[in-house]
């Protein structure tokens, strides 16, 4: 509760109206049968038309009082739900941004949207039926009752046998809702998955031909999805018949021994209408109090889920002391020491003891085979990951006593995967420095040789890029990533494999660009092709996560096996080819 209580705070006086004006409103409902069994008999029956008039009146005014209160009530806790709702959001929002690669593993991203969306809207729900059910509901009953009891203590009797009937059923409900709703949430996660792997890779789907296998892989997740909710659903369907049953068993108790009351002459006409009408309040609100629990029982299972996330331990994150020192990068000189690392519960290191020094201004390629840890290694640097032991030095120090803000201000690296956001190139390409101006841009547009394409598009830089920038090709996309990162005027800058969709020319030329603008920074360039590394001050062989070679492409060609196969069977293709 005290991780809500922060998220809803900015809300606190709806919070504290909302159940005050439920309170007023619920009272007045209760009198108002009461009201009515007096006018009709101390008014009507004795024809006192005065007295009919002011106990009217009175009922007038109550009902006014329940219905303001009701409309504002209903506005109070309308406000506050969906405050809290938006600040859930927002603060879900908020912690992953702080997570780590590490972190971010550990959900899905079709689990990240469900709970930012799905459960999050769970709990808003409840906590607005929360503010006007769960109070409403056994205040009613209880004055309800209490005022069945002062009209007729006897026929009140009924109350016993319903009321634990009721209890029982709801028991039995809930036994089961936590695992089918659990089980619903998951079903959710795994949908947005299919639809979010889906939609983000369409073009190879439909390259490969594959719409047939993504249906049918939908089907299945919508028919699990069905299921779910189904035999979730289900718990409310016989939830109905069960409280309309007992609800109607019970009125026709209450007419009956009433009735034979009222022959008898124990009891008055109107106090047995009062009498059913608190008899429908007593059962209406057992069934409120049914739908809170049912519902609630749903609510539950999303608050787990939401508070993983909210107090998922963020693994990598700035030491007090690395706050008070407030170190910058001023060289970029990268050094690792007995390195090793292994992801989260991923079993053996996939990279193991490495050594070696990339002095500020080098540049420095790292090549192997694919699984050889390539992308893992670099990803070190920046702390996107932590080592598992040994250190990652930067000019001298461990990363870890610097922010995490300023460590990854003076990196730029540029993905395996190139990703661009919705919006201009110019939106785009100030995701490196959003203070540059247009010299600054087209100068890194120029370096990264990706200016001529666009002032050949019909916008220049204000042309607008589709999700994902679907719409330029994936050559033009990665010589954008690189402006974006040069742009940054890093003291390290990765390239991970950013260059494979351009042609040798223009990656040539990219290249040379590192040598003017980018003369002071490191360099580290991860690459398939030998032929883009063979100009690099230091070549370092990965082999299964463990270096095999290291030295200038010359040393190599005459020392190394590795690259030696390497670099003869790239030959033997270009011959071939």
């Amino acid at each position: 509760m005290k991780k809500y209580i922060q998220y809803g705070k900015e809300y606190k006086k709806y919070f504290f109206l909302a159940p005050i004006l439920t309170l007023v409103d619920t009272l007045a409902e209760v009198v108002l049968p009461m009201l009515m069994s007096i006018i009709v008999s101390n008014g009507v029956m004795a024809q006192d038309i005065p007295y009919i008039i002011k106990i009217g009146i009175v009922m007038v005014l109550v009902a006014m009082l329940a219905m303001g209160s009701a409309i504002i009530g209903a506005y109070c806790s309308a406000r506050a739900s969906v405050g809290l709702g938006a600040n859930l959001r927002q603060g879900m929002f908020d912690k992953v941004q702080q997570f780590s690669f590490a972190n971010i593993d550990t959900f899905s991203t079709g689990s990240l949207v469900t709970r930012l969306t799905n459960d999050i809207t769970q709990v808003q729900n409840v906590a607005m039926m929360g503010l006007r059910m769960a109070l409403r509901a056994p205040i009613m009953l209880i004055g309800a009752v209490i005022m069945a009891i002062s009209l007729d203590s006897e026929l009140a009797v009924v109350f016993c046998v319903a009321i634990p009937v009721l209890a029982v059923a709801l028991v039995l409900i809930m036994k089961n809702a936590f695992p089918r709703f659990d089980n619903l949430q998951k079903m959710y996660d795994r949908l947005n998955s299919n639809v979010e792997e889906n939609a983000t890779n369409v073009r190879v789907v439909k390259s490969f031909v594959r719409e047939d296998y993504e249906r049918e892989k939908f089907e299945e997740s919508n028919s699990l999805l069905y299921r779910a909710a189904w035999k979730a659903i289900r718990l409310v369907i016989m939830d109905m018949p069960v409280m309309t049953l007992v609800m109607n068993v019970t009125t026709i108790a209450v007419v009956w021994f009433g009735g034979n009351k009222i022959l008898g002459g124990q009891m008055q006409v109107a106090n047995l209408m009062a009498f059913i009408t608190y008899t429908f309040q007593i059962l209406m609100s057992l069934m409120m109090m049914s739908m809170i629990f049912i519902m609630g029982s749903r609510a539950v299972i999303s608050s787990r889920r939401i508070l993983a996330v909210l107090n998922e331990e963020v693994d990598l994150k700035s030491s007090d002391a690395s706050q008070k020192n407030g170190y910058t990068v001023e060289s970029g000189r990268v050094e690792f020491k007995d390195v090793c690392f292994k992801y989260k519960d991923g079993g053996e290191d996939v990279l193991k003891d490495i050594n070696f020094t990339i002095n500020s201004g080098e540049t420095v390629a790292i090549i192997g085979a694919t699984g050889s840890a390539k992308t893992s290694l670099v990803q070190l640097i920046p702390r996107l990951y932590d080592v598992t032991a040994g250190q990652v030095l930067v000019d001298g120090r461990d990363v870890k006593d610097y922010t995490v803000e300023h460590l990854r201000d003076s990196v730029s690296m540029v993905l395996q995967k190139n990703v661009l956001f919705s919006g201009t190139i110019r939106d785009n390409l100030k995701w490196g420095d959003e203070h540059a101006d247009d010299t600054e841009i087209i100068a890194a547009a120029k370096a990264a040789q990706a200016h001529d394409f666009i002032m050949s598009m019909r916008d220049g830089y204000d042309t607008y890029l589709s999700q994902g920038g679907v719409n330029v090709s994936g050559g033009q996309k990665q010589r954008l990533c690189i402006a974006r990162a040069l742009l940054k005027k890093p003291k390290i800058l990765i390239l991970d494999d950013s260059t494979s969709a351009v042609d040798t020319a223009t990656e040539a030329k990219i290249r040379e660009t590192f040598n003017t603008s980018l003369k002071a920074a490191t360099k580290i360039i991860i690459a398939q092709r030998i032929t883009s590394v063979m100009d690099a001050d230091k070549i370092i062989i990965l082999d299964n996560g463990q270096i095999v070679g290291m030295g200038s492409h010359d040393e190599l060609l005459k020392n190394n096996v590795e690259y030696q196969e390497i670099y003869y069977s790239q030959k033997d293709r270009e011959v071939s080819a």
